[in-house]
């Protein structure tokens, strides 16, 4: 693949995924629609890892200004959360309303298109941005800000494979919407998202922190997408965009603690 097309899809990743100044190479009406999953599902890491780079370039900064880790780890989330426009969060939010409020699939799906946070939301937004700062201050701790910042890249890069992953494991819970629009990437789309998410992992976690973190960064956001899956599936029977975002969301934290119990030893 030649080196022009994996950067025209990387930034086409990124112009989905966050509101990074990434301007289209043609203009358009399409310009700034869905992108074709089947063409750049394998960059959607990639860009994962750049958004991830923002949050590490900021724990850095934090840490050498001796903020100490949890502002550190604070100052990192919160400047991936505005990369993203906090996209993910509020797919988080609308998810956990829809799934612990509603009584049947059609509520459910309504609460979820519901603008409004809820308490269910609002309780699972904050305790994941709680769980994100507190496992990347205690991985700060543990590992060092170096090793910290990359397996904060490496994350970012992994959940939103588990993402996409969701999109090809379920249909559209609905005909309209944010992942109806985008539509289901292929098999062969969804493998090779998972195989470059995979090698970001080893990548980085091999060298840090030998193959047993790496083994638990890969597996963790596994095991959080399995059960993401299933939820949603006996919730609405189906996927939508807001339950991909929450899917990243709990990949992200999975994997962030998953590292964390072999980040003490390493």
């Amino acid at each position: 693949m030649q080196p022009n097309r994996i950067a025209e899809d990387l930034l086409a990743a990124l112009r989905f995924y966050s509101r990074l100044p990434v301007a289209p190479k043609a203009q358009g009406a399409g310009a700034y629609g869905p992108p074709d999953l089947d063409r750049i599902a394998y960059a959607i890491p990639l860009a994962g890892a750049v958004i991830g780079l923002i949050g590490a370039a900021m724990l850095l900064i934090g840490d050498a200004a001796g903020f100490g880790g949890d502002l550190a780890a604070v100052l990192a989330v919160a400047a991936m959360v505005l990369a993203t426009g906090a996209v993910h969060e509020d797919g988080l939010a609308d998810t956990a309303d829809g799934f612990g409020g509603g009584r049947d699939t059609a509520q459910r799906l309504a609460i979820m298109r519901d603008s409004r946070i809820g308490a269910y939301g609002a309780t699972a937004l904050g305790l994941a941005l709680l769980l994100r700062v507190a496992g990347l201050s205690q991985l700060l701790w543990a590992a060092g800000p170096l090793r910290a910042a990359l397996t904060l890249a490496a994350a970012a890069a992994a959940s939103r494979a588990a993402g996409i992953l969701l999109l090809r494991a379920l249909p559209p819970a609905r005909a309209d919407g944010a992942s109806a629009g985008v539509g289901q990437p292929s098999p062969a789309a969804a493998a090779a998202c998972a195989l470059v998410a995979a090698l970001v992992v080893i990548v980085v976690l091999v060298p840090s922190y030998g193959v047993g973190a790496a083994f638990a960064g890969l597996i963790a956001p596994l095991l959080a997408l399995f059960v993401m899956v299933r939820l949603s599936q006996r919730m609405i029977g189906g996927q939508t965009g807001d339950v991909a975002g929450a899917t990243q969301q709990v990949a992200e934290i999975a994997f962030l603690l998953g590292v964390l119990m072999f980040a003490r030893n390493a």
